[in-house]
This record gives structure tokens, C-alpha cells and sequence, in this order.
């Protein structure tokens, strides 16, 4: 735990203090993301547009994690316990990317749907059985969705209007 904890310490004040635009904190053994870090890094959060928090523990984002890194782009959530995401995702007006492969997602996130500049959303190898492929296909944006290793109900899908590369 220790140790854990030591990485994260060195991997924030590197972002702190060389400035950078992307925060790993990927296997560090987290929970949930540490309240301490949106003091640390308050002044660098709207610098900040990709966050890796993959192959972590983590059950939930809070609210103040989508309002704090307001200028994400890139959003890895891979390899975690994650069920649903908060309201305040679609609070993420320049995300492209998102990938919350490895998760426990039953339903398709419906939130991530208001986000028009998504690009890619990654959600392989979770429990979703429907997609929105209706709404998919109206995000201006979208160029790809994968739901690979999901039980989806192919029978339901309508493929014929898809504006994007749908990976089944």
C-alpha cells in the first residue's frame, strides 16, 4: 500500500511540476480518486486533458472529479469496478475518448450520449446487453464503439443506419 501510495505522490508532482497534460495513475491500487490531489493540483487542472486511472479499484467518480478536470479529452477507466457513471460526465464538453473496458457496466452509459465531441467509446468485456444505436448514430462526432466480449442482444440491433464502426 505503501508503495502505492509513494507512485501516485511521484506521478502528481510530476504533473504539478513540469506542467504536463496527461495524469497516469494507473495500477496504484486507488479506490476512488483521492480528494487530497484537486488541492495539489488545483492549479493545473484546466491543463490537464487525459486521465488514466486503468487496472485500479475504482466502484465510482464523483461529480467534483468531472467538474475539477473540466478539459479531459482522453478518459481511461479500463480495469475497474465501475457500474455506472455520475450525471456530470456529460459535463466533459471536449472529451473524444473514453475506454471503461474491464468494468462491471450493465447498461450502456446513457450520459455518454449529450457528449458531442466523442469520437471513440470503449466498453468491451462488460455485462451490456442493449445499445442505443439509434442515438449512437446522431453524435455528430462518433467514429467508433466497441462492445466486444459483451451479452448483447444482436437480434435487437439495427444496423442499417450506423454513421460509425460498431465492434461486436
Amino acid at each position: 500500500m505503501a508503495e502505492a501510495v509513494a507512485r501516485v505522490a511521484r506521478k502528481v508532482n510530476e504533473v504539478v511540476e513540469n506542467g504536463g497534460h496527461h495524469l497516469d495513475l494507473s495500477s496504484c491500487a486507488l479506490n476512488s480518486f483521492p480528494i487530497g490531489l484537486y488541492v495539489v493540483m488545483t492549479n493545473v487542472t484546466q491543463d490537464i486533458q487525459s486521465i488514466t486511472l486503468a487496472n485500479n479499484e475504482i466502484k465510482a467518480l464523483t461529480n467534483k472529479f468531472f467538474s475539477t478536470f473540466s478539459q479531459l479529452q482522453d478518459l481511461n477507466l479500463e480495469g475497474n469496478v465501475l457500474r455506472q457513471l455520475p450525471n456530470e460526465v456529460n459535463h466533459l464538453l471536449f472529451l473524444k475518448s473514453i475506454n471503461l473496458s474491464r468494468n462491471k457496466f450493465q447498461e450502456f452509459p446513457d450520459k455518454l450520449l449529450d457528449i458531442n465531441s466523442m469520437e471513440s467509446i470503449n466498453l468491451e468485456d462488460n455485462q451490456i446487453k442493449d445499445v442505443p444505436v439509434e442515438k449512437l448514430s446522431s453524435m455528430p462526432s462518433l467514429r467508433l464503439v466497441n462492445l466486444k466480449g459483451n451479452p448483447l442482444n444482436k437480434g435487437n440491433l439495427n444496423l442499417s443506419t450506423l454513421k460509425f464502426q460498431l465492434l461486436l
